[in-house]
């Protein structure tokens, strides 16, 4: 469903994606993870087709974008960092206005707007102004609008920054719902047990740079066992006997 291949894209003197080559099946989550300034977000950039690769090339459904203004974009729906939202409007106004930038009919948009509200849990909200909501309210109704014409590629980037543990957990249950549906989703973000609930799969970058790119258990199987741990158990009799140790990989993050 999402494929890249040697993609690559520099600003002046600057590489910031270097050969990036990966891809994700329908109905598969892979996480996008590293440090700031690793090339994530100029990758999904490239992906939603905001940035053009240098060199290589973006494949959606097995087609190449042809630039910002392919209709085929509308295989894709995009969660961006910052919010994208308007404050003085209702948050059902907020799903309509963006229904309409898509060009769906008003049929069409209110079913998909109602949908989404009822998907992140905001319909007893859709009267209210956006202004009122919290950060994490915020961030699930950007949600909403992202999948108002049911894209089959959804692309996040850090979707969970600055939200409370409430909303961040209710993004991930929505995020797996739309999973289940057979949605790809592409994750971005800098915290690993983030990637451990959501993710099949796993691709880090680095310095623009793949430089992993596997299931969880087996980006574990690479790093090398760091803790010992020694267990003491008591017998029927009272008396404590120590357990073998085991050895446990430290975390990649």
């Amino acid at each position: 469903m999402l494929e890249l291949t040697t993609a690559t894209k520099r600003f002046g003197s600057v590489t910031a994606v270097d050969a990036v080559t990966f891809g994700a099946r329908a109905g598969e989550t892979v996480g996008l993870l590293g440090p700031n300034g690793a090339g994530k977000t100029t990758t999904v950039s490239m992906i939603a087709g905001l940035l053009r690769p240098d060199t290589g090339e973006v494949l959606v459904n097995g087609r190449r974008l042809a630039g910002d203004t392919d209709p085929f974009k509308r295989q894709i729906g995009l969660v961006t960092q910052e919010i994208a939202l308007l404050d003085d409007l209702t948050a059902a106004q907020n799903l309509l206005f963006f229904a309409a930038l898509y060009d769906l009919d008003r049929k069409v948009a209110r079913r998909a707007a109602g949908e989404g509200l009822d998907l992140v849990g905001l319909t007893d909200r859709a009267g209210d102004k956006v202004r009122t909501f919290s950060g994490g309210m915020k961030r699930r109704l950007n949600l909403a609008a992202a999948l108002l014409h049911d894209p089959q590629v959804l692309l996040l980037d850090e979707p969970t920054v600055g939200v409370d543990p409430h909303s961040r957990n209710a993004i991930f249950d929505n995020l797996e719902t739309l999973k289940q549906r057979g949605k790809t989703l592409l994750y971005t973000t800098h915290y690993m047990e983030e990637a451990e609930r959501l993710c099949d799969r796993i691709v880090i970058l680095d310095h623009g740079r793949v430089i992993a790119d596997d299931t969880l258990q087996g980006l574990y199987r690479l790093v090398p066992a760091s803790n010992v741990i020694a267990i003491e158990l008591e017998d029927g009799h009272g008396r404590c006997r120590p357990s073998r140790c085991g050895r446990w990989p430290a975390s990649p993050s």
